[in-house]
């Protein structure tokens, strides 16, 4: 699932103690019709995480693109889901290859790499004109929280090129037989959980109980339109009261109701392609996911079952954020090694990559949306791509992001443990809060934990 952490998981060090060297790799001279100066006969070697995408889409629209501009230069083509394993050794020798799509549960801890000085700074890429138009840089054709994710230290280390877009998802075939209409406040959505239920043909709602950041994550999105952004900003920068703050015991305390009365029976058991399954076979009606779902689940799918996705609704007419806000946030990350043969051309390989056709094949040929602004416009997007797409569209500047995940495991691992209980009722919406609010409280003043702000 694209939801496991990438950064923070492993424990393994990127490199031996003893540094390897600088890649010698000089670039050329860099012009207007080659900004980055790439050598156009040098080898380039990429290696793609074999996950939910494939890798496809490497051998068949990126590696192609490339080989239009440099057709003397070899690629050297890999896959591995065992990126770790398989690559670390290769930084520890000083020998990385030129691109990397360090993604999945096994991905190598990139707050690491870029510590220890292995990654390339990305900025000439951001600052390039973009593969499509030489007036528009690649920086303005992307998502804005492409960079601020990609950034350590203050240096934009890693491009994210999947635009992960969280919601709740249903079958529009399903809802059409059935004559239900997306709800658009929590008033409707608990009345259609209500007349789901009464109707005995399937479970209102479910979640991958066995992994509850699945749940987690909506909950947080309510807080945020509740409340504003600060709320999660508040949270990220553990802000003294941010968990325990009135619009998240609000969204604890609306999630919990569903919790008791509406979820699929065995919920808590089940994992996130146990209840997306159940879905497929119109067991339960709707369950909260990313973008990567429709793609993930086209093996069980059935024809004609059409994936949608709607916004968390509006929890009252006083929310701070208005209806469509979306929580949405870069993933599928793309690294080029600093110590490699080819830093140039592995920049080079990823504006490629950010060209808006590449971007748009990408998009329809894995059912996602890439971080490339437009890149599905006009597409045959499958209905769960296109529905995502036009989401995140109408949400315009009103989309919402976190990071403590990502920067404090133990957090992360109290808010699965806690949001768990809460929907089975091990844990009332005030403990909830309470809970999470001493987690972060502890971290705070754990001086030997390294502290983020945003």
């Amino acid at each position: 699932s694209a939801l496991v952490p990438v950064a923070g998981a492993l424990a393994a060090c990127a490199t031996p103690q003893t540094q390897a060297p600088a890649s010698s790799a000089a670039p050329a001279a860099t012009s207007a019709a080659n900004p980055l100066g790439v050598d156009a006969k040098k080898p380039l070697e990429v290696w793609i995480f074999d996950g939910g995408f494939g890798n496809a889409y490497a051998t068949d629209i990126h590696q192609p693109l490339f080989k239009t501009k440099y057709p003397d230069a070899e690629i050297k083509h890999n896959v591995t889901k065992e990126i770790t394993k398989v690559l670390q050794p290769r930084f520890a020798g000083g020998n990385p290859p030129d691109v990397i799509d360090n993604s999945g549960a096994n991905a190598m801890d990139m707050g690491a790499l870029a510590q220890d000085g292995q990654l390339q700074d990305l900025a000439p890429l951001l600052d390039a004109p973009s593969w499509d138009d030489p007036n528009v840089k690649v920086k303005d054709t992307l998502d804005p929280a492409v960079v601020e994710f990609g950034t350590y230290d203050g240096k934009f280390h890693v491009l994210g090129y999947v635009n992960y877009i969280h919601g709740i998802w249903y079958s529009q075939k399903t809802f059409r037989d059935n004559g239900w209409t997306v709800p658009k406040t929590w008033d409707e959505f608990l009345a259609l959980c209500e007349t789901i239920k009464k109707a005995g043909k399937m479970a209102p709602f479910t979640y991958a109980g066995k992994h509850p950041q699945y749940l987690y994550e909506p909950l947080l999105t309510m807080a945020a339109k509740i409340g504003g952004n600060e709320v999660l900003v508040n949270i990220d920068n553990l802000e003294d009261g941010a968990w325990s703050a009135e619009p998240v015991r609000q969204a604890a305390e609306a999630w919990a109701e569903v919790g008791a009365k509406y979820l699929m029976q065995g919920t808590a058991g089940l994992d996130h392609v146990q209840t997306q399954t159940a879905q497929n076979k119109n067991e339960v009606a709707m369950l909260p996911c990313g973008s990567w779902l429709e793609n993930e689940q086209k093996t069980t799918t059935p024809e004609g079952f059409e994936y949608g996705m709607f916004p968390i609704p509006d929890f009252t007419a006083s929310d701070k954020m208005p209806y469509g806000t979306l929580h949405t946030q870069p993933g599928e990350s793309f690294i080029v090694p600093s110590r490699g043969a080819n830093p140039q051309g592995g920049m080079e390989y990823l504006r490629a990559m950010l060209s808006k056709k590449a971007a748009g094949d990408f998009s329809e040929l894995v059912s996602t949306v890439s971080v490339v602004k437009g890149a599905g416009e006009g597409r045959d997007l499958s209905p769960g791509a296109k529905s995502a797409t036009e989401a995140l569209a109408a949400a315009g500047a009103n989309t919402v992001y976190y990071r403590w995940r990502s920067w404090y495991g133990q957090l992360h691992d109290e808010a699965v443990a806690a949001t768990g209980q809460l929907m089975t009722g091990g844990v009332t919406p005030e403990k909830y809060v309470e809970r999470l609010q001493k987690k972060a409280d502890e971290l705070k003043a754990d001086s030997a934990i390294k502290k983020y702000k945003r």
